[in-house]
C-alpha cells in the first residue's frame, strides 16, 4: 500500500466516544479502525473525544493513532472546538510541538455532530453511521428530543452542505437524502469484519440465543427476553446470553424477571473479544432487535462465525449486513420476530445453511478495502480548499 505522495496530513477525528469507553460500540470501533487504516498509510490521526473513567487524557493506541480526551458526555463538542481554536492561535495540544494542525477533520454526527465547520478553516467530512429519527424519543424526553432531532435534521444539514458525506450503508444515504442531504455527496464506507478466528468450537448441546452489544432502550434487548418466554414452552432447554454493558441493565433484569425467565438468561457485562467469538461460536442464533443501526456490525461478527441472525426489517444498515432469507432473518414486527428465531432454532439444516452463507458474506467485508477507500476520499478531500464548493470534490466514484 503506497502512502500519500505529499508529506503526511494530519487527520483529527471527533467521535464523543472512544473503544476504551464503557458506552463504546461499533460506531467507536469503526473511527479507531479507519484511523489506523490511515496511520498505515503515512498520516498522523488524532482522535478527540470525551473523558471517562477507563482512559487517560491522552495516550497513543497500538495502531499509532493519538487519543485527546477532554470534556464529558455533553460538554466534549465545546471542548472540541476550544481545543481547535487554541491550536489556531498557536498552543493546546494541537501546537506544532504536539503533531501540528490538522489539515482535515472528520466530524463524527452520532445525533449531535460537532458542528466543525462553523469554526474550522479546514476541509470537513462528516461522518454518520445512521439517522436518529426514531431513536430520540426514547432515548430523551419529549423537549429534549424535539431539540436534538431539529439538530439533526435541519441544522446539520446546513452547517454541512459544503462538506463531502461519508456513511455506512445505502440505507442512511437513503435517510440523509430525505434530509437534503445529496446522496452525490454521501460516499459509502463499509465497516470491515474483524478478526473472527477461533479454535474449532461446538455448538451448545441444546437450543441458545445470543444478544451482543450495549444495553441501551434503543437496541430493545427487552424482545429478545420476550421471545425466550414466548418459546419457553415448547423448547424447555432454551436460554438466552446477553452479552455486553449499559445504564439500562437493570431494567431489562426486572423485565426478565417479571417475564419469568430469569433462570434462562444470563447477563455477562462486558465481554473480552476471545469471549465474544466464543459466545458467537457456540448460540444457535444470534438476535440483533435493534430500533436501527447504521450498519450491524454484530451481524456480521456472528456471520463470521456461521451463526445467523434474527434482526427488524427496516432498522437501517442491517438490511445490508444480512441478507433476508440467505445469512438472517429480517422480521417485521415482534411476533414476526418471535417465529422467525423458532424456525432457526427448529430447523437444523436450515440453519446451518444460512449460517455457511453468513460465514461467506461477512468474508466479503475487510478492513483493508475500507481503509484504501477513506484514505483515497481524505487525499481527494484534503486537496480541495476550505469552504470550496462540493462539486470540486466529485466523490462519487466512491459509491458502489
Amino acid at each position: 500500500m503506497e502512502a500519500p505522495a505529499a508529506a503526511p496530513r494530519h487527520v483529527l477525528f471527533l467521535n464523543w466516544r472512544d473503544t476504551r469507553n464503557p458506552e463504546g460500540g461499533g460506531s467507536e470501533v469503526y473511527v479507531e479502525q479507519i484511523a489506523g487504516a490511515l496511520v498505515g498509510r503515512g498520516y498522523r490521526a488524532t482522535l478527540l473525544c470525551a473523558t471517562h473513567s477507563a482512559g487517560e487524557a491522552e495516550e497513543v493506541t497500538a495502531a499509532g493513532v493519538r487519543v485527546l480526551r477532554r470534556g464529558g458526555r455533553h460538554t466534549v463538542y465545546l471542548r472540541a472546538a476550544l481545543v481547535y481554536l487554541a491550536g489556531a492561535l498557536g498552543f493546546g495540544p494541537l501546537t506544532r510541538r504536539r503533531g501540528g494542525r490538522p489539515d482535515l477533520i472528520v466530524d463524527v454526527g452520532n445525533g449531535l455532530p460537532f458542528l466543525s465547520a462553523l469554526y474550522a478553516r479546514r476541509p470537513v467530512i462528516a461522518l454518520v453511521h445512521h439517522v436518529h429519527r426514531e431513536q430520540w424519543p426514547v432515548v430523551l424526553g419529549r423537549w429534549l428530543a424535539r431539540f436534538g432531532w431539529w439538530v439533526e435534521s435541519w441544522l446539520a444539514p446546513r452547517v454541512y452542505r459544503r462538506c463531502q458525506y461519508v456513511t455506512v450503508s445505502s440505507a442512511t444515504r437513503d435517510e440523509l437524502a430525505v434530509l437534503g442531504v445529496d446522496p452525490a455527496r454521501v460516499a459509502i464506507v463499509h465497516n470491515g469484519t474483524p478478526d473472527m478466528t477461533i479454535e474449532p468450537t461446538a455448538r451448545s448441546a441444546q437450543p441458545s440465543l445470543v444478544a451482543l452489544g450495549r444495553l441501551v432502550p434503543h437496541k430493545q434487548v427487552e424482545v429478545a427476553l420476550r421471545t425466550v418466554a414466548a418459546l419457553a414452552g415448547e423448547l424447555p432447554e432454551l436460554t438466552l446470553v446477553v452479552a455486553g454493558q449499559g445504564w439500562w441493565e437493570p431494567q431489562l433484569r426486572q423485565v426478565a424477571a417479571d417475564l419469568g425467565v430469569t433462570d434462562r438468561v444470563r447477563f455477562t457485562g462486558f465481554v473480552s473479544d476471545a469471549e465474544k467469538r466464543e459466545l458467537l461460536a457456540t448460540s444457535w442464533v444470534a438476535l440483533t432487535p435493534s430500533l436501527k443501526e447504521g450498519w450491524g456490525l454484530t451481524i456480521v461478527e456472528a456471520g463470521a462465525l456461521g451463526t445467523p441472525t434474527v434482526a427488524f426489517r427496516g432498522a437501517g444498515g442491517v438490511e445490508e449486513s444480512l441478507i433476508d432469507g440467505e445469512t438472517g432473518l429480517l422480521a417485521d414486527d415482534d411476533g414476526d420476530f418471535v417465529a422467525k428465531v423458532r424456525l432457526l432454532l427448529t430447523d437444523e439444516a436450515y440453519r446451518d445453511a444460512m449460517g455457511s452463507a453468513a460465514r461467506a458474506h461477512a468474508a466479503r467485508f475487510t478492513w483493508s478495502v475500507s481503509g484504501d477507500t477513506f484514505a483515497a476520499l481524505v487525499t481527494r478531500a484534503a486537496k480541495v480548499p476550505a469552504r470550496a464548493p462540493v462539486e470540486q470534490i466529485e466523490p462519487s466514484y466512491l459509491v458502489p
